[in-house]
């Protein structure tokens, strides 16, 4: 507990920090009332996930706060996102006395309860009188995908089983992208939204540097005060790889890397320069620290995507992506720069281990599948013995289309990618209305979510599923609700009017 006492000083201190530093730039899509209740609810959150002795005593105490929270809030699905990674992924079996087992809480379930749950309960409850409720085919690929894989475990396991999976299905995986999907119908809300997960990356870019220059990774003592098993550190040569309240450095990699993303949209609203400069530099130093490479890769690519679906113009392209450049440039010439080549895939040396492990599960998964095509096969692990890494006993597959494939067969696969293709096809339909009539803000608020998502769609070659990939492909589905400002030339009105609304925009007071 002294050592949890210690880390949460650090945490609070670097919060604080990014808070105060990150006002101003979010109250220009964000009420300040929603800003502090968020922050302090995120800092009554953290300060009770250090002290608990126990992660019930906090599920008591997290589940009302969000749930009021949430209410409260005008965009609670940007609560959501700044409280997805608040603790550290931790996973605890309900407690029951009738039946033998129930499912495991998670801080990701505990916010679906909380906020998601009820506000697309009040969303249907809205609907007219006797309105059914619209699928589209992309709703209807992703419940076939979940009717697929209950299916073909069902001869295998009790009806008890069944429902469980049915259930945390609909859970884990539809309901948020239904929530994000359907809960987002204004673009200030889904910028909101976007925002939400920068803030809540900016606060752990900074804590994740300090974990890598002190070698202390300061949340993992929230796991073991509650008996939970953690990853522990990992090293990439005789860096450690930093990872902050995600639980893993991939997965704060990747959220970073998406952050970058997002940014290429929300940094339109930022008019100081340096501002924008320190922002974008500390998450470069954050996704560094990580050391993964994937996530690096990723970042780069939605940078590129973003730059050349948002400017058509070769100049301002050319512009656009000279920082980058520039950033990789100097970590080269720098004392950083020996590590970073060292780091790289087929030139360095370090890490070289993951990229054969890699080569091994393709060559094994490709022959698997070719034996199972259609709908593969659920106990497919047992015939990847040889894949078992000795260091951990598990088989890792890191290709997310493999695993798909290797379990519920080419046609699981179709329907998996299906949802996400389809989620990209109707955004980029918005984009190409946007940019027929000049809505800039819109064009961009598109090119960033397409790139990350298409960069999304890369890394989960390389890193298996993503947290994340739900939720991108609902705010491409609610980006392709938007309709673009008929106006060319209203559009740079409609941008000020968007980042400075009217209890932020100037010369005007709040009330008190």
């Amino acid at each position: 507990m002294l050592n949890n006492a210690k880390a949460l000083i650090i945490v609070l201190g670097f919060a604080w920090m990014m808070f105060a530093l990150a006002k101003p730039f979010f109250l220009r899509f964000t009420t300040p009332e929603d800003y502090s209740r968020r922050r302090a609810v995120w800092f009554l959150l953290t300060i009770a996930a250090f002290l608990s002795p126990s992660f019930w005593l906090y599920v008591f105490f997290a589940m009302p706060l969000i749930a009021w929270a949430a209410y409260k809030d005008s965009t609670p699905l940007a609560l959501y996102l700044l409280l997805f990674f608040v603790i550290s992924p931790v996973y605890v079996s309900i407690p029951t006395l009738v039946i033998q087992q129930l499912f495991d809480m998670t801080n990701m379930r505990i916010l679906a309860f909380a906020i998601l749950i009820p506000a697309v309960w009040a969303r249907l409850a809205a609907r007219s009188p006797g309105q059914p409720i619209r699928l589209n085919r992309i709703d209807i690929a992703f419940l076939l995908y979940g009717a697929l894989q209950l299916a073909l475990l069902v001869p295998y396991e009790t009806v008890t089983n069944t429902m469980r999976r049915a259930f945390l299905f609909l859970l884990d995986g539809y309901l948020v992208y239904f929530a994000f999907s359907r809960l987002l119908p204004e673009r200030r809300q889904l910028a909101d939204a976007m925002g939400a997960l920068c803030l809540a990356v900016a606060i752990a870019a900074p804590i994740g540097i300090f974990e890598s220059l002190r070698g202390w990774l300061v949340y993992v003592g929230i796991p073991l005060v509650w008996g939970q098993p953690v990853e522990g550190y990992l090293f990439r040569g005789d860096a450690l790889r930093a990872q902050a309240s995600m639980g893993h450095s991939l997965t704060l990699g990747y959220v970073i890397a998406m952050s970058i993303g997002l940014w290429m949209y929300l940094k339109a609203g930022e008019i100081s320069k340096l501002r924008n400069a320190v922002f974008v530099s500390l998450l470069c130093v954050g996704l560094f620290v990580t050391y993964a490479r994937g996530p690096w890769v990723a970042a780069m690519l939605a940078v590129l995507i973003a730059v050349v679906l948002g400017s058509r113009n070769a100049v301002q392209i050319v512009k656009m992506m000279l920082p980058p450049v520039a950033a990789v440039a100097v970590i080269i010439v720098s004392p950083l720069g020996g590590r970073f080549v060292e780091l790289l895939p087929f030139v360095g040396t370090a890490g070289q281990d993951s990229i054969e492990q890699r080569q091994r599960l393709a060559e094994t998964s490709w022959r698997l599948i070719q034996e199972n095509p259609l709908f593969g096969n659920p106990f497919v692990l047992l015939q990847m013995e040889e894949l078992r890494l000795g260091q951990n006993g598990i088989i890792d597959l890191v290709n997310a289309y493999a695993q798909v494939a290797l379990f519920y067969g080419l046609v699981g696969l179709a329907l998996f990618v299906a949802v996400y293709i389809g989620a990209l096809v109707k955004s980029y339909a918005t984009l190409k209305l946007a940019r027929a009539a000049g809505d800039l803000d819109l064009i961009w608020m598109g090119a960033s979510l397409i790139a990350c998502m298409v960069s999304s769609l890369f890394l989960m070659a390389t890193s298996g599923h993503l947290w994340l990939e739900w939720v991108l492909a609902g705010l491409l589905v609610s980006y392709a609700r938007l309709q673009p400002i008929e106006n060319p030339a209203a559009t740079s009105a409609s941008l000020d009017t968007f980042f400075h609304p009217p209890y932020q925009r100037p010369g005007l007071r709040l009330r008190r």
